[in-house]
């Protein structure tokens, strides 16, 4: 049963996600409110499917701690289902993804069309300077900038390397910066086909000043986000 339901969610996710990422497209010359309103519905919809076929259930928390201005989120990256979730997570935003994804059919020329910073992850120190330079920017016109630190997936238990590229965006920007851990990998596992029935809970932990984000070294704050984000993950089962 796990796998037919699981099949069926897939399809279904594939088609709303070719429909969705259209009218993203061909709303895009109306502005980005235009398309992010389709985003939006995109993202609630895969939730609904997740809940509807797939017996999962999304609970949110720590929306106190959401600044009521645009900052840096530096999100934990177990599955597919936190990219996914995001835009029905957090106000209008840019992602910071491999430049890889702008080739896929219909959804990559959406994310291209939203002005997504896409990198070039085989040189390190470009990919750096173009998110110092086009995360600055997004932030200035109010867009909000998430970021995984780990750069890929990491299975659900295990913690990858993170990296320092949000903390040095935020830095160089002055801005704040959101943490957020989950536990999506558990139902949702790596490259897992089958989703099991579950909860995924999304949540914030306290946000980050851009005053004491600049205060603290580069590598201490690192280091106290990845061991705050892995803590909270754990906590929740991931």
């Amino acid at each position: 049963m796990l796998i037919i339901r699981s099949a069926l969610f897939n399809i279904c996710f594939m088609l709303f996600t070719v429909l969705f990422s259209v009218l993203v497209i061909l709303s895009r010359p109306l502005g980005f409110s235009a398309s992010w309103m389709w985003a939006k519905i995109w993202s609630n919809s895969i939730a609904g499917l997740l809940k509807v076929l797939c017996g999962i259930r999304i609970v949110i928390e720590g929306k106190e701690h959401m600044p009521d201005h645009a900052c840096v989120v530096m999100a934990k990256h177990q599955s597919a289902a936190e990219t996914l979730a995001m835009p029905m997570l957090v106000p209008p935003y840019t992602w910071i993804l491999k430049r890889e994804l702008f080739y896929i059919p219909f959804f990559g020329w959406a994310l291209a069309l939203m002005g997504t910073i896409g990198i070039r992850r085989g040189n390190p120190r470009a990919a750096i300077k173009q998110v110092i330079k086009d995360g600055t920017e997004k932030l200035n016109q109010g867009l909000w900038v998430v970021i995984f630190p780990e750069g890929t997936r990491a299975a659900a238990n295990t913690t990858g390397h993170y990296q320092p590229g949000g903390v040095i965006l935020a830095q160089k920007a002055s801005a704040g910066i959101l943490p957020m851990a989950h536990n999506a990998g558990v139902v949702w596992p790596k490259r897992g086909f089958i989703k099991h029935p579950g909860t995924i809970t999304y949540r914030f932990l306290p946000y980050i000043s851009a005053e004491e984000v600049s205060s603290v070294k580069r590598q201490d704050l690192l280091g106290r986000l990845e061991k705050d984000i892995e803590a909270a993950t754990r906590e929740l089962g991931g």
